[in-house]
């Protein structure tokens, strides 16, 4: 943001009465001209306060947080290697980043506030948030929003902010803390080239969507790559790359548009590549029915413990849409080739794990290919099978 004042010497914030915060508000948000840090300091001089400029700049960056942005929250967010920061139920601010979740010694002073904050968030990025909907989704800017509130969210209002970065690291600069990078970079790269069929596996938080991001901008910049995810989060640095983002329904229920529908809708649109940016449920069909179709390169992401947790994941999510267990396995075994799965170790999100799709007597099965020690990698035996997969590929 460019600064309206000059910076000087840090000094208190003035208490503002209520009431002049609101005339404040009322003024910017109903400008044509929208709200910008110079409506800010207009608005903040045409109310006659008598403020230094070091001052001044302090509250037009809080009303600018508090109108636009994420309010007391916003700070946080910007601050270097912050990748998540969460409003727990007694109203405390945390962060987590390299360093781990860590208090950030700040306090939102009540429920009342945190509840009108988690609603205002909801609402500037197209959701709902209320007593008959107490949990949404939702994007402001290049942030992922989770909310949840009382009597969902027992000890009180709940925000989860991930901040996502306006621009994806390439795979060299995530490269940077992996274990034995030069194996994992010719395993991925080449399973790019091949048009592999590659799912992400891992947990919450552990680089799934930035190790994918990151894929994508390794495809060749003539192919069309289609997203679907339900609130986007995938930025990769492609020159055809659109997202398609699921909705939910109005108060009567109406009007959604769930990621099964999406996928299907997506097979109309002449992709190169389909991605899911997670598979969570009934959508797995018609993801599984895309790859068994011909849209090789497709790829999505999937919490599971290990590679090997993932075909129990694949037919549990089939069941939501009424597959068999034995029809899961065969599609799956028919699209995957592979499932690469990350972990954050010692703050570090890292591939710690490449394993080879395998179908054997009635059983899908997790081949490993690459496995990072500790200390550098294993090449296991479907190393052999994951070169012949790159040789005979397009």
């Amino acid at each position: 943001m460019a600064d309206a004042f000059a910076v000087e010497a840090a000094e208190p914030t003035p208490l503002i009465s209520p009431e002049r915060l609101e005339v404040l508000r009322e003024q910017l948000t109903s400008s044509p001209d929208g709200v910008t840090v110079a409506r800010i300091a207009e608005a903040v001089r045409a109310e006659g306060l008598a403020l230094s400029s070091g001052t001044a700049q302090q509250l037009v960056r809080a009303l600018r947080d508090e109108l636009v942005g994420l309010g007391p929250l916003q700070q946080f967010v910007e601050q270097p290697g912050v990748t998540d920061v969460v409003l727990d139920g007694q109203g405390m601010i945390w962060t987590d980043g390299a360093e781990g979740l860590r208090s950030t010694g700040t306090r939102v002073e009540s429920e009342e506030k945190a509840r009108a904050l988690a609603r205002r968030l909801i609402s500037v990025s197209g959701g709902r948030l209320d007593e008959g909907h107490p949990c949404a989704d939702g994007r402001i800017g290049h942030c992922r929003i989770h909310a949840v509130i009382p009597p969902i969210a027992v000890e009180g209002t709940m925000i989860s902010v991930r901040a996502a970065r306006s621009q994806s690291a390439s795979l060299e600069a995530l490269a940077l803390q992996w274990e034995g990078a030069d194996d994992w970079l010719r395993a991925v790269r080449g399973m790019v080239r091949a048009r592999m069929n590659v799912l992400i596996s891992g947990a919450t938080g552990s680089g799934k969507t930035a190790l994918l991001s990151a894929l994508l901008a390794e495809v060749p910049p003539d192919e069309r790559i289609i997203v679907v995810e339900d609130t986007t989060e995938i930025q990769a640095s492609h020159p055809h790359l659109i997202h398609l983002q699921g909705r939910g329904g109005n108060i009567e229920g109406a009007g959604g548009v769930d990621m099964g529908h999406l996928v299907r809708q997506t097979l109309r649109m002449r992709p190169d590549r389909l991605i899911v940016g997670e598979c969570r449920g009934a959508e797995l069909r018609d993801f599984l029915t895309a790859m068994n179709t011909g849209h090789a390169g497709a790829a999505g992401t999937i919490h599971a413990n290990s590679p090997e947790a993932v075909p129990a994941r694949l037919v549990a999510m089939g069941a939501l849409a009424g597959l068999t267990p034995d029809t899961v396995r065969i599609q799956a075994a028919a699209a995957l080739h592979a499932v690469i799965h990350v972990e954050r170790r010692r703050g570090r999100r890292m591939p710690v794990k490449l394993s080879m799709v395998t179908y054997d007597e009635d059983r899908l099965a997790m081949l490993p290919a690459l496995t990072s020690t500790g200390s550098g990698v294993e090449r296991g035996p479907g190393w052999e099978q994951l070169l012949v997969g790159e040789e005979g590929r397009p």
